[in-house]
């Protein structure tokens, strides 16, 4: 058997492109001839998927999926919004979300489990679709979620098919009520939180440098106007509530009845139900957010292509 150095390891990961431990593999297989490597791992779609890596990923779509108690909301990146309508890349993603309520929300985790009804893991399933649909697809991210007393609920816009969309919310609520209602009532906030975009469930949990970020702003805009500090320290707590009611889901406007606040909502609910009902947590996935897109040249692209 012939000794796989790291060397050899890396001239075979320049050549194909492929991953480090792929490229270790094939090696392995062909007797650390490297030629035979590179043609392995051609046959088994590896250099393919590898060459389609650099392209920008940031389409796709985001699943959300409950069983029970336990929910998971994932994220898979393809290239094109035209992939996001492939049934195979839809019925992969949803299984994704499956397997991850099975292993956890480590996205390194979920790519080693075996894609259920394949002899293969999630990351090598991942590389044959990249290598039969032609596009660069990625594991983004994954939440999972679980609810000891109470209900899961999720909300899915712009719906490609079930579970599955370009945003995913999914609620845990804590309560002893009915779970039909409880359920119903987490539909309701999980859509609100679609369309108004919280950062954190309270005050209590909202990271402490967005706020004391935004109060140096603020103190800086109010400062400009002149007034007295004991004015200005008035102003800017004024202008910190107001930053509460816009990122904090319970300070927010409940968006369904655009009148009371989601804590006067969960408040009433708890009353008519028999039972306090709180948020215990959510997950917001917006298909792409914080991706940067690559802009294309066309003008570019068209002189590139002329000149062969």
């Amino acid at each position: 058997m012939a000794e796989i150095t790291a060397a050899l390891v890396k001239e075979l990961r320049e050549k194909s492109g492929a991953g480090m431990m792929d490229c270790k593999k094939a090696l392995t297989e062909n007797d650390g001839n490297l030629e035979e490597a590179v043609d392995w791992l051609r046959t088994k779609g590896l250099a393919t998927a590898a060459k389609k890596s650099g392209r920008a990923a940031s389409e796709g779509l985001v699943s959300v999926y409950v069983d029970g108690n336990k929910g998971a909301v994932v994220e898979v990146n393809a290239e094109t919004d035209f992939v996001a309508r492939n049934e195979t890349f839809q019925s992969f993603v949803l299984t994704v979300a499956k397997v991850a309520i099975e292993v956890g929300e480590d996205i390194d985790v979920i790519a080693a489990a075996n894609f259920p009804g394949e002899s293969r893991t999630v990351a090598e399933q991942l590389t044959h679709l990249i290598a039969t649909i032609g596009e660069n697809m990625s594991l983004r991210r994954a939440s999972v979620t679980t609810v000891e007393e109470g209900a899961l609920s999720s909300y899915v816009h712009n719906q490609l098919a079930p579970g599955l969309g370009k945003i995913g919310v999914m609620v845990a609520l804590n309560s002893s009520a009915d779970k039909a209602a409880v359920e119903g009532l987490g539909k309701q906030l999980a859509m609100h939180i679609a369309a108004s975009n919280p950062a954190s469930v309270s005050r209590d949990d909202l990271d402490q440098s967005l706020v004391e970020r935004e109060r140096a702003v603020l103190s800086e805009q109010a400062r400009e106007s002149g007034k007295p500090e004991e004015i200005i320290d008035k102003m800017v707590e004024g202008r910190i509530r107001k930053y509460f009611e816009e990122v904090c889901l319970l300070d927010q406007t409940f968006a369904i009845d655009g009148e009371n606040k989601v804590s006067s909502v969960l408040e009433a609910a708890g009353k008519e139900m028999g039972s306090p009902v709180s948020v215990a947590s959510f997950t917001s996935y917006k298909l792409g957010e914080g991706i940067e897109k690559k802009e294309e040249d066309f003008a570019a692209e068209v002189a590139a292509v002329a000149k062969g």
